[in-house]
């Protein structure tokens, strides 16, 4: 081999070296978790004694789930009782009994509307045209704040009264908790703390706070939104065909001027379980290529980051070369060093790291399905409906 070919190769094999290189000292320190993680507040402003906030739970056949999310909802520790409006999104699986029956069994059946959804709307996601149904009813109560939820989301106690603090004091008008996702199974393990780290690498919290950057993201599970704030973004009309419908809003409502905020959270966690890697790749699959804007570019450009960036250390330890086995060997101990702050938060073995090629090759894999499924007309199917099909 050539001197210029020696040193071409040199120079590609410390491409991912530069990629993590970059990634732990320039992407807004994602990995730390410590600027995902919302400051307390311990001293509440004493005008949040009297906010009201009303919780809108948009729900399709979550009968399994909802009774534990209304509970907890209604379980909140907050000086104005919180109210909940629940809305039906045409399941058939006895949603709205279960939400009512844990109503009931926490004494608190007066705070709680179970609101029968419409037929979908043309040009609207099903979530989004259920969540604005909600909205609308609980404008008529004109609430201080609106907590826009998923009904399989367990708050702890205190959490909604932290949020509430937290927006208080920093005069926010978005604030959005990734809460804890489950990692029962082996498959979440190995899948589950890397979808976390993957979407905060996507959305740097630190960049999301700061008025400086553009970048804005949220996690739909759990929302506190100022209705003033959504009334200056368009309402939900303004982001009602978009599959990635809480990034959407984030956007919306920093572009419009609002202050937004992202946090991780072990007290409040996602009941929805993934047993199977084919679950988990559905789920990846349903939105991938939406995030990628349907564009075949990106979706190539995305495929080669990941090769370069975690693909390549391990490949490079098999080239017998030592230069390149020891910029490989550097990569992969950075990659491994900045996933294990994800780890201790789900409270996993450092082991873990060493799959993380391994699970980038099956979101690879998962973000293709996407591709393939939306040319093919499907698109990602949720509860019975096609979310994102080519038009």
């Amino acid at each position: 081999m050539s001197a210029g070919a020696v040193t071409f190769a040199h120079a590609a094999a410390a491409v991912p070296l530069v990629i993590w290189l970059y990634l732990l000292l320039a992407r807004g320190g994602f990995w730390r978790l410590s600027g995902a993680q919302p400051d307390s507040a311990d001293e509440a402003p004493a005008a949040t004694h009297s906010l009201r906030v009303i919780a809108v739970v948009p729900a399709r056949n979550e009968a399994a789930a909802v009774g534990k999310a209304v509970s907890s909802l209604l379980a909140q520790r907050l000086s104005m009782p919180l109210r909940l409006i629940v809305v039906d999104d045409g399941s058939t699986d006895g949603t709205a009994e279960e939400a009512r029956r844990a109503a009931e069994a926490a004494a608190a059946g007066e705070r709680l509307t179970v609101l029968p959804g419409a037929p979908l709307a043309p040009g609207w996601t099903g979530k989004l045209w259920a969540m604005s149904q909600g909205i609308a009813r609980a404008a008529e109560q004109r609430p201080d704040f609106l907590l826009l939820t998923d009904a399989d989301i367990e708050y702890g106690p205190e959490e909604i009264a932290q949020l509430i603090r937290i927006a208080a004091a920093d005069h926010l008008d978005l604030v959005s908790l990734m809460v804890r996702l489950s990692t029962t199974s082996l498959a979440e393990r190995c899948l589950i703390p890397a979808f976390v780290f993957f979407f905060l690498k996507l959305y740097p919290p630190a960049w999301i706070a700061s008025p400086r950057s553009s970048v804005a993201g949220a996690a739909g599970g759990c929302m506190l939104l100022r209705p003033a704030a959504l009334a200056r973004a368009g309402g939900l009309d303004a982001i009602r065909g978009c599959i990635i419908d809480d990034c959407a809003l984030a956007r919306a409502v920093k572009s419009s001027g609002g202050r937004i905020r992202l946090g991780l959270t072990r007290t409040t966690r996602s009941l929805r379980v993934y047993g199977s890697l084919a679950e988990i790749g559905a789920m990846i699959s349903r939105t991938a290529f939406s995030q990628l804007r349907h564009s075949y570019t990106l979706l190539a450009m995305t495929l080669l980051g990941l090769l370069a960036t975690y693909l390549a250390p391990p490949l490079l330890l098999l080239t017998g070369v030592p230069v390149m086995m020891g910029l490989g060997a550097a990569a992969w101990a950075l990659m491994s060093v900045c996933y294990q702050p994800m780890l201790r938060f789900y409270r996993l073995s450092p082991g873990y790291a060493l799959l993380l090629p391994v699970v980038a090759l099956f979101y690879a894999g998962a973000t293709v399905h996407s591709a393939v499924q939306y040319t093919a007309g499907r698109g990602g199917r949720w509860k019975g409906r096609a979310q994102d099909v080519a038009r």
